[in-house]
């Protein structure tokens, strides 16, 4: 696959338009033997981990901008982003049965005032054999005020992410354009 694409997390997680402000936004850039993304998203000040930049299990407890892609026999990657250097790569084979998990990538954020941004390098050895959908998501808050949205929403009672069947082919995505400098 060596299309660009851009995903815009522009809803609650089920639904609800989200103000402007809040949307995060995830750019994915074809280049060769890798696909660059990147993420600009709303800077919510939570917590970071405790643990140093880098890899780090369990991310989606923390503030996160996920980006997901599904292959050929719900085989999907699962990429996670902070905005304190902290990432995620997992790869899973069926919903929610990840068979690889850690790997390491490049990977670098900053805060900028109310947004942060995140750029990662992700090896197209990675991706889900047929990779054809994709979904992103953004998590962000402690507690009570803890919040998700989705660029495509899934309804329910809670909360799902692994909602394969509302992902959107990656053909009916709107084209990144990769000379858009520091804009999402």
């Amino acid at each position: 696959m060596t299309r660009s694409f851009r995903l815009d997390v522009c809803n609650t997680w089920d639904g609800h338009p989200l103000p402007a402000d809040r949307h995060a936004h995830v750019r994915v850039l074809s280049r060769g033997s890798e696909w660059l993304v990147r993420v600009d998203a709303p800077y919510h000040d939570d917590p970071p981990p405790a643990t140093p930049p880098g890899s780090t299990p369990r991310l989606w407890e923390h503030e996160v901008v996920e980006l997901m892609l599904l292959g050929d026999e719900q085989r999907y990657l699962e990429l996670e982003f902070g905005p304190h250097g902290h990432y995620l790569a997992l790869q899973l084979h069926g919903v929610r049965t990840i068979v690889a998990q850690g790997m390491a990538l490049p990977y670098s954020a900053g805060i900028h005032g109310n947004r942060w941004r995140g750029e990662a390098r992700i090896s197209v050895d990675w991706l889900p054999p047929g990779a054809h959908a994709s979904n992103a998501f953004a998590i962000a808050g402690v507690g009570a005020d803890r919040r998700y949205a989705a660029a495509f929403p899934a309804d329910g009672a809670a909360p799902d992410f692994h909602r394969l069947d509302v992902f959107e082919p990656i053909a009916a995505l709107p084209t990144a354009d990769d000379g858009e400098e520091g804009s999402p």
